[in-house]
């Protein structure tokens, strides 16, 4: 009974609520910061490109994400790195 309701805390899935209210948190922080979803969409895109030269990397799985904290705002990249590409010096 304990490892069950321990398990439900563990696994807690987010409620459409918590979706919604993060959603709007980052609208807010992507309209303060004047960032329009062409600039991310670009932004996403040139990160992918620059990132694949050195790594090889899940595509599907890249994550782009403005933070903001108090006053200050940051970029945050997540991507799984499958494996490093050699260098290919002749």
């Amino acid at each position: 009974m304990l490892n069950g309701w321990f398990r439900k805390i563990i696994t807690k899935k987010k409620d459409s609520k918590d979706v919604a209210k993060n959603r709007l948190k980052f609208a807010l922080i992507y309209d303060k910061l004047e960032v329009s979803d062409d600039i991310l969409n670009n932004l996403h895109k040139d990160m992918v490109e620059v990132i694949s030269r050195y790594f090889e990397i899940d595509q599907e799985a890249f994550r782009l994400d403005i933070r903001r904290s108090d006053d200050l705002s940051a970029l945050v990249v997540n991507t799984p790195i499958l494996s490093a590409k050699r260098n290919r010096s002749s």
